[in-house]
């Protein structure tokens, strides 16, 4: 739910949509790692000026904790 969260909204902002992977790790059983892999142009956006994109991203996401009880670590990562 959350991965599939992540991957349509960032479609909306990227210039490179068909760049963008969204992998999810689980490091133990209270706490996720979101990964998303996007084009070298779109990390900036994805992050945004100061953090806000991101951190508007992981305040959605942090609602799905409320919901399924586990916390989760977005990471925006570069891909060529």
């Amino acid at each position: 739910m959350v991965k599939d969260f992540i991957l349509s909204y960032a479609k909306l902002i990227v210039k490179h949509p068909e760049l963008l992977r969204v992998e999810e790790e689980s490091i133990s059983e209270e706490y996720d790692e979101i990964l998303l892999y996007a084009h070298n142009e779109d990390v900036g956006k994805l992050i945004g000026k100061e953090g806000r994109m991101i951190n508007a991203i992981k305040s959605v996401i942090s609602g799905c904790k409320a919901k399924g009880g586990k916390n989760y670590r977005v990471n925006v990562r570069a891909v060529n």
